[in-house]
């Protein structure tokens, strides 16, 4: 990929996540499984990438660890600073990019990401990053959506109704396929250990959940703004939206299930 064209990809994803602070309220208890799923322990140095409102680095420092969150939306950094201010947490908030991360070499004992650095256009060099500021005996632990399932056919649809990614990026959803992250992850880092887990979100329909979506999350947020002028593709887009949620609905919720992924620092 051209220089040109990744920077502009990433200015772009720096505009669209600006929207998703309210769906925070949903992955907060994500993030304190994800906590505990990495074994996050008082004293030790981590970083949470991809931050977004900080739910994480804010757990984690509540649970004792020096925490740091990057992220590469200003926006959700403000959120994330007042979410910390309110829950009485340390936590030092860095603008930045996971694939260019702002730290020396081995400075964190602990490298986290909830739903983030899955969205880094070339996982390789994402996952050398995470390595790199990892201290010798360091752990990752992210969790990621996979790709059969809601949120995984969610990103298929945009792909199928939006226009085409730049050459080269790689589909963010394959960080929930266990085999690719194996792949992935296997010259920095020892064998993988993973766990499912859901998260549901509270929606009255499907035309309800729809709607919450559109509005908060803005790869969909701007694919239905680009399709105002054509409302027959837009029509068609919403019935292959409830489509693909249906199934995953009932009882007045939405249920979204992630991967969880750990490893050790090879």
């Amino acid at each position: 990929m051209e220089s040109d064209q990744l920077s502009a990809f990433k200015a772009r994803q720096r505009e669209l996540w600006a929207l998703f602070a309210p769906t925070a309220t949903f992955t907060t208890p994500v993030a304190a499984q994800l906590v505990r799923f990495a074994d996050v322990s008082p004293g030790e140095t981590i970083l949470d990438v991809g931050t977004g409102t900080g739910v994480v680095a804010v757990t984690a420092a509540r649970a004792g660890a020096r925490a740091t969150g990057i992220d590469l939306t200003p926006a959700l950094l403000e959120h994330a600073r007042e979410n910390a201010r309110i829950a009485g947490a340390d936590v030092s908030w860095v603008e930045g990019d996971a694939e260019n991360l702002p730290f020396a070499d081995a400075s964190f004992d602990v490298v986290l990401s909830q739903f983030g650095h899955m969205f880094a256009p070339r996982p390789e060099v994402a996952v050398a990053e995470l390595r790199r500021v990892l201290k010798p005996n360091g752990r990752v632990a992210f969790a990621t959506w996979p790709p059969e399932l809601l949120v995984g056919q969610t990103f298929a649809l945009i792909g199928r109704y939006g226009p085409p990614m730049p050459p080269g990026i790689a589909p963010p959803s394959l960080w929930g396929d266990e085999a690719v992250v194996a792949h992935r992850l296997a010259r920095a880092f020892g064998e993988p250990v993973f766990e499912r887990g859901i998260m549901m979100v509270p929606a009255l329909s499907l035309g309800h959940y729809r709607s919450f979506i559109e509005r908060n999350i803005g790869p969909i947020q701007k694919l239905v703004e680009s399709l105002s002028s054509e409302p027959e593709r837009l029509g068609a887009l919403r019935r292959d939206f409830d489509a693909v949620s249906e199934r995953y609905y009932a009882d007045n919720l939405v249920r979204q299930e992630y991967l969880f992924t750990r490893a050790a620092a090879g």
